[in-house]
């Protein structure tokens, strides 16, 4: 599973750099080795940190039968993997076509999801978890820091939070922008007609619509 999810990052990467011919993402990073070497070392930890619950079963001399919670955690990294596939295959298409520049993307999965890739991204690591049930015990329980850390870090820190920032400063005063966040789910994919009717508190509590993805939304406002 490690290896699939890892070899399919690498290569839509690479591709992606080919066509693009840089990552923009380390612009701010070239001229400043330590800036760069903070970044690839939290990179490294950040790896590490999601697949404890792979390393301790590597580790391992059990040997259990294949149980409920093997095949659940399979699914869920199976269709973390295809949601996020196809959030980052949409993506590509709409930043490629000419008729995107100035608009946000909400097209295939972004249609139902903000940030769809993420969706798939926190999925596929809880799958990671739960498969690995039939094998932890005692002391060996806090692997589950690994899929709490990457979805608070990408609830919190460096993924949902950036992104609705800078959405919200570049699209905050167009009114079609609003009713788009307004009826689209952040995180979980559903359709609109569903999500854009459903209560505030609703959404905040139970499909992780926080204040702070709309701080900067209001202050356009």
């Amino acid at each position: 599973m490690i290896v699939i999810w890892s070899t399919r990052l690498a290569l839509y990467l690479f591709f992606r750099i080919l066509r693009w011919g840089e990552d923009k993402r380390y612009d701010r990073m070239r001229h400043n080795v330590g800036n760069l070497a903070v970044f690839f070392i939290f990179q490294g930890l950040w790896v590490w940190t999601v697949t404890l619950p792979v390393t301790v079963v590597n580790a391992s001399d059990k040997d259990p039968s294949i149980q409920a919670e093997d095949i659940i955690g399979w699914i869920m990294w199976f269709v973390g993997t295809i949601v996020e596939i196809l959030a980052d295959k949409d993506k590509f298409s709409f930043k490629n076509s000419p008729e995107s520049k100035g608009k946000w993307c909400e097209i295939g999965l972004w249609k139902y999801s903000r940030h769809p890739n993420y969706f798939g991204d926190i999925l596929l690591t809880w799958g990671y978890f739960v498969a690995s049930l039939p094998i932890i015990e005692g002391a060996e329980w806090l692997v589950l820091i690994g899929p709490v850390f990457l979805t608070l870090l990408l609830l919190f820190v460096s993924g949902l939070t950036i992104l609705e920032k800078s959405g919200d400063k570049k699209f905050g005063n167009v009114e079609a922008y609003r009713v788009y966040k307004k009826r689209t789910s952040p995180l979980i994919p559903l359709p609109r007609s569903i999500y854009g009717n459903l209560p505030y508190w609703f959404k905040a509590v139970f499909l992780f619509e926080f204040p702070i993805y709309n701080r900067y939304l209001n202050r356009n406002r």
